[in-house]
């Protein structure tokens, strides 16, 4: 399981016009399944995702996680992020996961995301999404289990 994270002071993302989900200060994670993913890889991300390191303390330090700062965490589908990149010129997804098991596994995630943090937002699974950020830094990391 893969997460693309990115430090935000705020973000947002739409479907059709509709806003579903937005945080302000936090993680924005785009979250891509892969064939060999489980519940707990998908436990061990969330603990990542809760407890990395990536905000800053009184002396500028990433020293502080998101529970500490009480920010918010933005949870987005991304099927690309499983694709392999190594050869060629176009994006192959014979290391994804079927679109039923990334469905089910990235529910899983949202589910134990919202029963361990308050403040957690979601898109839509395989939906066309519009997602706005204001990333703070940058500060973006792939996180892999």
């Amino acid at each position: 399981m893969k997460a693309l994270i990115q430090r935000v002071k705020g973000a947002s993302v739409e479907v059709e016009g509709r806003r579903l989900g937005a945080i302000d200060q936090g993680i924005l994670a785009l979250i891509g399944v892969e064939k060999h993913d489980d519940e707990a890889r998908a436990d061990k991300l969330l603990h990542k995702l809760l407890h990395y390191r990536i905000f800053g303390d009184d002396a500028g330090k990433m020293n502080l996680d998101l529970q500490q700062i009480e920010g918010g965490l933005l949870l987005v589908s991304q099927f690309t992020l499983a694709a392999d990149t190594r050869k060629g010129l176009r994006p192959s997804f014979s290391s994804a996961a079927a679109p039923e098991d990334g469905q089910r596994l990235y529910h899983y995630l949202l589910e134990q995301a919202q029963k361990r943090w308050s403040k957690v937002a979601t898109g839509e699974f395989g939906a066309n999404m519009q997602i706005g950020l204001i990333n703070d830094g940058p500060v973006t990391f792939l996180l892999e289990t």
